[in-house]
């Protein structure tokens, strides 16, 4: 004899409804689905709805020729720019030391001696 018996004693009326039609289990399942959808439905229409809004407003800017002001970018371009400009404004001034500092730098340290 197994040491939990499959048939329970009292059994609920839920239990024996699910036991003889498996498919009422499934049902509120779908129904949740299927309501779900119809749900969210004014959600999704809203995010298109705002989604077309912006792609108005772009095309309405294009159609007043803002566009056409503006120049295409390029990276090269404007790294040349900045160097020959660069180039040409400005020229190395020396500045004083702090005092104590000799003329080329601060001297290296001496290595501590290993005596071995």
């Amino acid at each position: 004899m197994p040491t939990f018996q499959s048939n329970p004693l009292n059994p609920s009326p839920t239990h024996r409804l699910l036991k003889k039609y498996p498919g009422l289990f499934g049902i509120p399942f779908v129904l949740i689905i299927v309501g779900a959808s119809f749900g969210l439905q004014s959600f999704t229409q809203t995010r298109y709805d705002l989604q077309d809004q912006k792609v108005k407003q772009v095309t309405h800017e294009q159609a007043l020729g803002l566009d056409r002001k503006k120049k295409k970018f390029d990276i090269r371009e404007e790294y040349y720019k900045l160097s020959a400009a660069s180039e040409q404004d400005w020229e190395p001034k020396r500045i004083q030391r702090p005092e104590g500092l000799p003329e080329w730098g601060v001297p290296p340290t001496e290595p501590p001696s290993t005596n071995s």
